[in-house]
Parts: C-alpha cells; structure tokens; sequence
C-alpha cells in the first residue's frame, strides 16, 4: 500500500516518540543558576527547547557566567543537558570549543566529520572498553557527540519499514549521507543528525536543503513572561529581563501582540 507523506510523517514519528525523562521540578535550577541560568530565562526558552531538555536532549547554545576564586566574572557560553544520577538530577555542560578534538579519528574521518557528515567509529567509554558508535561534530559548539549504533540503527529500520527502503538506499545513510526521496510528488530528504530528537532528521526538499537546515534557526526576538531572548547579529543568543527593556523591545513587543490581537 503507498503511503501518503502526511501519513509518513505521523507514523515515522509516533513509533520514534519518547517520553518525558524530567519532570519540571526535578530541573536544578540552583545548579544552573550558579553558572547565571536563573529560572526565569530556562521557563522563557521556546517549547521546543524546553522540550528537548525535558528529554535529556542538549539545550541551545546559551551565555553562562562564573565568578572564579579571584572574584573575576568569566563569561562562555555553552549547552547542558540533564543527566540522572544516583538519587539526583544534575547538569551537564558542553561548553563552545575553538575547535573539534578529532585525534582519535584517521584523516579521512577527520574530513567526514568536518564536511558535517555523521560517520561510524570505535567510541571508547568512561571505562575504558570500546563500542560502535555514530559520531559527529556538533557545529554549534564544536564538540564530538556520539550514540550508540543500536539505537540509530533500529531508528533506520523503522525508516525502512515505513518506505520500504533497499539495502542500497539504507547504505547511503549509514555511510553518513542524506537521501532525498520522492512521495507525493514532493520531495522529502531523510539523514543521521544526531542533534535531532530521533537521531534521524526529516526535511522537505533536496539534500542541500537538508544540510542547510542543521542548524534551527530563531527569530530575532523570542518574549517569554519575564524577558526576552534576543538573537544577535553574532548568531549569539542574550537574554534581556523585562526590566531591562529597551525602546526598541517594547516596541517589538507592541508589535507582535498587536498582530496576534489581528489573528484572533
């Protein structure tokens, strides 16, 4: 039976969905507000960031601040992701790198990872003992991530199940290529990103498309309750308490809930 591109769609991510792994107060608000991540700028996230970090998913590339023991303020910025202890939630950080610690890898999956493809490598534990891993550069913060070949790889088979893929098509994306296919006389590119929910990232489109899409993108302003996120002409994110407000915010603000009001 052909299946519809809607139909596709709701399958493919129906049987891929997770449940919430954290609970909103299991989140360490005092952890990260040490690193000058207040409660109010986590709460003023998008749903889609706030999702991802509710899932054990890494959180966008945020400004922290630290004061080390010279009483100095040292300014980053970085990701973290909620990790499971024993009997706590904590944090985990994943700093923005100046460049990809890639010397475990030979040259030519040095020049796979830096050309932004996903590829299959020995990853070797906090213990010490290895495994097969799907590995790639997280082009934000340039750091290595890695999963665990079973699960992207039963991620495939539902794929594969779904449209019926060849041996030949699955090879293409395993080998850390996107492919590009036809339904519904539209095109939709199916390929490995590990910053994805599934591991596994649908577009429509063409492969180029796809690889310009790895990146979400933001709107210059993002209003949440109590501030404002605001995306830089840097590509940097900032976040501005309502109290901080400028003219040119409140205007924004006036703006955008005027044409909401529009909407209604």
């Amino acid at each position: 039976m052909r299946i519809t591109l809607l139909k596709f769609y709701y399958a493919y991510n129906i049987r891929n969905m997770k449940q919430v792994r954290f609970e909103e107060n299991e989140v360490p608000y005092g952890t990260l507000e040490r690193f000058g991540l207040t409660q109010s700028m986590i709460e003023d996230l998008p749903v889609w960031a706030l999702e991802d970090i509710g899932q054990g998913r890494r959180s966008p590339v945020l400004p922290i601040k630290v004061t080390n023991d010279e009483g100095e303020t040292i300014s980053s910025r970085t990701r973290f992701a909620l990790v499971r202890m024993d009997d706590k939630v904590d944090v985990m950080f994943f700093p923005v790198l100046e460049r990809s610690p890639l010397e475990q890898f030979g040259k030519e999956k040095q020049n796979d990872l830096l050309a932004g493809k996903a590829i299959l490598a020995d990853v070797t534990d906090k213990d010490g003992r290895k495994s097969k891993a799907f590995v790639q550069i997280d082009p934000e913060t340039n750091h290595v991530m890695s999963v665990a070949t079973p699960v992207i790889g039963r991620n495939l088979e539902v794929l594969k199940d779904e449209l019926g893929l060849s041996s030949a098509e699955m090879k293409v994306m395993q080998y850390g290529e996107p492919l590009t296919l036809i339904m519904d006389d539209e095109q939709i590119t199916a390929g490995i990103d590990l910053n994805s929910k599934t591991g596994i990232r649908i577009e429509g489109g063409d492969s180029e498309k796809w690889k310009q899409n790895a990146k979400r993108e933001w709107d210059k302003y993002t209003f949440g309750c109590y501030g404002c996120w605001v995306m830089g002409d840097d590509g940097n994110l900032n976040y501005v308490p309502e109290d901080d407000y400028t003219e040119e915010l409140w205007n924004e603000l006036n703006s955008k809930s005027r044409a909401k009001a529009m909407k209604l």
